[in-house]
Parts: C-alpha cells; structure tokens; sequence
C-alpha cells in the first residue's frame, strides 16, 4: 500500500478560503468523488471531492481552517483500484509492483521500492477517437516526467501527450495509427522509489496539462449568455471548484444543470449539453438583460428552422468539419456580443509594392517570398501603438490595455478558418514577419497548427486581396477589439495635382469594438494606417 496526498484543487483564485464543514475522518474508506470538505468563500460554497480512493489515515484540516490551492489535505492509503498493491506469487506481472526490501546490511531506515503506474491519456476537450500521428517512446526507454509519449491529430490540431511519471516504460499499448480517448491506458512505467514507505505518494496519470483547442481564438468553446447568475442556487449546486469556475467563464448557472455524475454531480459533460442546448434555442438559460460586464446577454433567439429540403429537389448532406463547426459558433457569439463598427479607407501602396518586389529579388536566393501581410503587420503595430485602445480588451468592467502586439492574421484552410499569431511583431522586421507567417500558413494549411501557435492575439488582419472583393465587414476576433480587413488591390486614376496617375491602390476595412472605441477614433486609426502603407519611411519615425 502507498499514502496518497490529497490536495485543494484549482478554487478558482480564491485565497485563504474558509472550511464550512469536514465530511471524512481517520479510518473512513473513501471512493473517488466522495466529498471531503465544505468550502466557503464570500460569495459561495463548494464540495471538495476525492481524486483517489482508499482509507483515510490522516486528515490535515479542521473546521475554520484556511486553505489555498495545493495544500495537501487528507493522506489515503491507496487501495488496489489506483495502484496495485505489493506483488503476491499470484498476481499478474504486469499491473502488480514489486517490493524490493532494502539489504539488512543497510542501516537507512528508508525503503527502496518499486512500483507500475498507469498513464492515461488526459483530458481531450470533448474529442473522441483522436488519431495518433507519432510515439516518442518504445518498452525499456527511461523517461521523466513531461516528457512526450506521444503526438495526437485532431481536426484542427495537433498536441503532444507528456507522460506523468518517471521511470522504465514496461508496456506500450498504443501505435501510430490507433486511436485513442480520455482515459484510455497508453503506457506501464515501472517507478523507483527511496522515501519512507509511509510518505510515498504514487503518480497517479490523472490530468496533465494539455492545451486544448478552446484556447486557440477560432476554436473556443461558445460562450452561453447568462443573466444574473442566481448565486443561492448556484452555491447549492453538486459541483467541483474546478467545474464552478468553468461555469463562471462561460456565465451558466449551475443551478439550472442537471448532474449525471455519481451522486448526481454535474460534470464537464453536463455542462457542455447544457450550454449545446441553450445555444439549440432548446433550453433558456435564464437571460433577462444584458449584463454591465459584457457577457452578452438578455438576447433571446428562436429556433433555427428545420426545413425538409429534400422536399424541394435533389440534395446532397456532407458533415462540416470541426474547424466549421468550433469557428462558426465563435464567429456568430462575436457578432451578435460586439457592437461592430466599420469604417473604410484606402491606401496608396504604389511605393511600397516597389520596395516589395525589391526585396523579394534580393532574398530570391535565400527563397524567402515577402508578401504584402508582412508589411501590413507591421503597419498595424505602428498604429496600435499610436492608438493603444486598438490594443485593449474588456475585462469585466475594466479595460485591459497590453503593452505587447501579437498580430493574428485569418488563414484559409481546405477545412476552415484558423487564426495564426506571430507573437512580439514589434520587435521583428518585415523580413523576419514575411518568413513567419509563411511557416504559420503551410502548418495552417497542412492542419499541423498547435493551440499556442493561436493564442494570445492583440489584434487581427484579414486578407481577402487574392480573392477579389472591394470592401466587407470583418467579424471581430473576440477577446480583441479590432480587426483590418483587406481587400483585392487595384490600378486607380489619382490626381497628383497636375494630372491623373496610375496608383496602386489597396481597400481597408477597419471593424472595431463601439463599447470601447468610437467612430472618430476609427476613422483615425484606419487613416493612419494607410498612411504608414502609403509612405514606409513613417515607419522609422
């Protein structure tokens, strides 16, 4: 047998929070999800549940105790449902760790021994059946905690599995080309131990750190409008801290969930159904009127229509893909949250299309290709600069203002939309830009994107210029408020003040968040930008 530390859990930035109630005591065998505290803050109360099963033999904390994130709380002694008790002649290989007492010649009170823990694939943001493109790892390879296992392809991205445990890889139980799924077992590590036997706590493969695609901004999970959060019933709710703030972020009410989890506890799965269904027009969710932080709500949309189109002529039904169907509803939350404004200008690019071209002969050799996002990129960094409000994002009811410009830029994939960063563009030439977004756009087009390679934007430019289009609306890459939208450029007649000459001349569409930034400031923006565009030397001003 082995102790188990059990620890508090992420309760949502809360410090020194308050224990309301002790559920467990020395000697209690305990499951997972059992409760063992009632916490209480100012504003509610939450169940700590248990993330491992065994018998208590310590219990660390007492009613009116503080406690903060990480403090270890309860000691488990572990029972054979997390790790495998010290091998009999009888059990199998495998699964069952083997003790190895230390020699009696050693005086050392400590206790070498080793064990066989589990590694579980971790949480995967709601994907099933990802595929599995590459393993790192083979049986007899020593590996160390966060090292990669493996590498898994969603629709929309890839990501590495680290490993939760140190050790020898005994056993491999996945291949290229299998697929997997939360929970499921990829590999058996044999782990070494020398503490005191009663102090040993097991790596338990329970939840690693994996980026998920809600965190890229074209992939968040739609956020639900929620009207005043009824605080009795949300604090009622049969919920863990971890699931409360998730519920908080995207503004539902616990207190309408149903949990289907043991005992009735509301898990990530139920909150995801609740938040579909709202979303479905199925069930309301609650919203009376729009709240002063922004949340979005007090909007209250009727079903979409269901229509038999077969009804009407020959049809043809294709699944949308991942990528679609994630965009689509960020898109449509963005939209219908923001009060978009648009405001449209041109730039005289003539010269800047020369020094282009200049530059793409002179770095033919080293192929790279300049094209004219680099430059805009860099033009926006110069204006948010200028405008630092461009740069900003609505937090509750503050303002954020970011003294950093990570420029995202919509790139065209045969499987939708995905928004690249190129992160610190203040600090990179339009050389070093150019060569950046080409590796960002292949990894786009080849759905090799990781979620970091999307996150942390500040602002947004979308090209449509090898499309055709004179001017449109972009929508606003929330939480940005701002986004350029490019248009096909064109030969045009300017009057110079003698004559009519041929100018190169490129469309802007410049959409900005109205809570934040008004029409004048727009207009000025827009201007200003088009005018770095026009005369580069600006940008060493």
């Amino acid at each position: 047998m082995s102790l188990i530390e059990l620890k508090i859990p992420d309760i949502g930035g809360h410090s020194d929070v308050n224990v309301a109630e002790v559920y467990v005591k020395v000697g209690d065998k305990i499951n997972i999800d059992d409760n063992l505290f009632m916490l209480e803050t100012d504003k509610a109360t939450m169940e700590v549940p248990a993330e491992s099963a065994g018998v208590v033999t310590e219990v660390l904390v007492q009613v009116g105790s503080k406690v903060n994130e990480g403090d270890v709380v309860v000691k488990v002694q572990a029972d054979g449902a997390v790790v495998a008790p010290a091998a009999a002649p009888s059990a199998p290989v495998e699964v069952a760790p083997v003790a190895v007492i230390a020699s009696p010649a050693v005086a050392s009170p400590a206790v070498a021994s080793t064990q066989i823990v589990q590694v579980l694939v971790p949480d995967l943001s709601g994907n099933n059946d990802v595929s599995i493109i590459e393993v790192a790892v083979k049986v007899g390879d020593s590996i160390k905690e966060e090292d990669t296992i493996m590498t898994l392809e969603t629709d929309k991205a890839t990501m590495d599995v680290p490993s939760t445990a140190s050790g020898i890889i005994k056993e491999l139980k996945v291949q290229v080309g299998g697929k997997v799924n939360q929970g499921d077992l990829i590999i058996l590590v044999e782990t070494t131990s020398s503490a005191p036997a009663a102090v040993v706590a097991p790596v338990i493969a329970a939840a690693p750190v994996v980026v998920a695609a809600s965190a890229a901004p074209v992939a968040v999970q739609a956020s639900v409008a929620s009207a005043k959060v009824d605080e009795v019933a949300f604090s009622n709710a049969f919920a863990s801290p971890s699931i409360r703030k998730l519920a908080r972020e995207l503004g539902t009410d616990l207190g309408k969930v149903k949990g289907n989890g043991t005992k009735g506890r509301i898990t990530e799965d139920d909150l995801k159904a609740f938040i579909k269904s709202v979303m479905s027009g199925q069930v309301s969710n609650g919203a009376v009127s729009a709240p002063s932080n922004g949340s979005g709500g007090g909007i209250d949309l009727i079903p979409w229509p269901k229509v038999d189109f077969a009804k009407f002529g020959p049809v043809r039904v294709e699944a949308m893909s991942r990528i679609k169907k994630l965009s689509g509803a960020n898109l449509a939350r963005n939209w219908v949250m923001i009060p978009h404004v648009t405001v449209f200008e041109n730039a005289d690019i003539t010269e800047m299309e020369n020094f282009r071209k200049q530059l793409n002969e002179e770095y033919k050799r080293a192929e790279i290709k300049v094209t004219p996002l680099a430059f805009l990129i860099k033009a926006a960094v110069f204006a948010l600069k200028k405008f630092p409000a461009f740069n900003a994002s609505i937090d509750g009811d503050n303002l954020v203002y970011k003294d950093y410009y990570n420029i995202g830029f919509a790139a065209d994939t045969p499987n939708g939309l995905v928004v690249p960063v190129v992160k610190d563009a203040d600090k990179k030439g339009i050389v070093q830009i150019a060569e950046e977004t080409s590796v960002l756009a292949k990894a786009a087009r080849d759905g090799k994107l990781k979620p970091a390679d999307m996150q942390g934007g500040t602002f947004t430019v979308s090209s449509l210029g090898g499309l055709g289009s004179t001017a449109f609306t972009p929508i606003i890459n929330a939480p940005e408020v701002a986004i350029m939208g490019v248009s096909k450029s064109a030969i045009q007649p300017v009057w110079n003040g003698k004559e009519f000459a041929p100018r190169l001349i490129l469309p802007l569409s410049l959409s900005f968040d109205h809570r934040i930034v008004d029409g004048a400031a727009g207009a000025k923006f827009a201007s200003f930008m088009a005018s770095v565009l026009s005369d580069l030397r600006r940008l060493a001003l």
